[in-house]
């Protein structure tokens, strides 16, 4: 899959922009606060709907301007494709494929498949259980639709079971309905997630040496209540009374984990800030061998100032990885001249064994501002 070209309009700082892009390599050059990473963000909204700063659609709207536009041109699976969204205050968000407008956004989930590695990546680590099942649900919906339909039906019945627990319902009938509902996708969110940590296992190793080569053995663990007891009714009602008191559903998929480990040692204690950012850019291109595989399509990568807490060698070993001919189209950004110079040598040296005949095997532009200079 490849994006031709993108046209944007008071998308954040950008005012206006219209970029044709490269189906190998493309650099954006330029200092923090440019608008490198918000022209990233711009191809992510096209992919998942929504920004991947977690910002509302209003908040995308360049301040002081009444509408916020984005219109793509894709090559999927030999054809022509063509995304537009638009995003006016006051007004229901627009967005086609084809000039058509999705009923359910839901279903646009995996049809143009993307993975982004950026600086957020280390609260992977760091972070709460929520980052990580956020991490799984993304990567997993984009290869199942029926798992982002179980995770939406999950919800919506986890909400209300937690409105009759906050409500002091104690109607036995009542809490088996939304229970019954629960059950049925919690077994489904469970098992997938359970067949995922395993098939990432088995990509992740060889993704991690691929930067790292140390010895360092990066390994999944998905930690589940279900998965470990079997019965989610019979959880649910052991928890109850813990639950009414509380005010919530303390047990279940939204509690569960995955716990990214480090020779076996839990990396957020042992590992340092170069092997937490090898793990996390590890996971994303394991991240992107699972979603080729499901999707049978390559996804867009896109790389935001990756190189950051990187040692001189794993910088040197990530662009071996980037510019060899693995990938499909990728997106890169960097405040370093250096490495995206170094990174289009290297492309530029393998062009005559990648399949990209009479197109630039690169495109650079220099960012300032929110305008795109072409380099």
């Amino acid at each position: 899959m490849l994006l031709n070209s993108l046209a944007i309009t008071n998308f954040k700082n950008i005012a206006e922009a219209r970029l044709e892009f490269s189906p190998k390599l493309n650099c954006f050059l330029g200092d923090n606060g440019m608008g490198k990473s918000n022209l990233l963000d711009a191809v992510y909204y096209l992919s998942f709907c929504k920004s991947f700063t977690g910002l509302t659609d209003l908040q995308l709207v360049r301040r002081g301007e009444p509408l916020m536009t984005l219109r793509a041109e894709y090559l999927r699976r030999g054809i022509n494709e063509e995304l537009t969204v638009g995003v006016q205050p006051g007004k229901r968000k627009t967005f086609k494929r084809g000039g058509k407008e999705y009923d359910r956004l839901s279903t646009h989930i995996g049809a143009f498949p993307l993975v982004m590695a950026s600086p957020a990546d280390s609260e992977l680590i760091n972070g709460t259980g929520e980052e990580r099942r956020r991490f799984a649900d993304l990567v997993i919906s984009q290869a199942d639709p029926v798992y982002l339909d179980h995770l939406i039906r999950y919800a919506r019945a986890l909400q209300q079971r937690n409105k009759l627990l906050r409500d002091h319902i104690v109607d036995p009938s009542l809490y088996l309905s939304v229970e019954l509902s629960m059950e049925r996708s919690a077994l489904y969110i469970t098992a997938a997630r359970s067949k995922w940590v395993g098939q990432l296992n088995e990509i992740l190793l060889p993704r991690y040496n691929e930067i790292a080569s140390d010895g360092e053995v990066p390994s999944i663990t998905y930690r589940s209540h279900l998965a470990a007891e079997g019965d989610f009714t019979k959880m649910l009602d052991s928890a109850r009374r813990h639950d009414e008191f509380v005010g919530y559903t303390s047990v279940g998929p939204h509690r569960d984990d995955i716990e990214l480990n480090l020779n076996d040692m839990p990396a957020r204690r042992v590992a340092s800030q170069g092997q937490c950012k090898t793990y996390t850019l590890a996971l994303r291109l394991a991240q992107y061998r699972f979603l080729e595989e499901a999707s049978g399509m390559k996804p867009l990568l896109l790389l935001d100032d990756v190189f950051d807490r990187l040692d001189a060698r794993r910088v040197e070993r990530l662009v071996e990885v980037v510019s060899g001919n693995g990938f499909g189209q990728i997106f890169i950004t960097d405040t370093n001249r250096d490495h995206l110079d170094t990174i289009i040598a290297r492309v530029e040296s393998a062009a005559p064994r990648l399949d990209i005949a009479a197109t630039p095997e690169h495109r650079s532009w220099l960012v300032e501002s929110g305008r795109f200079t072409q380099r």
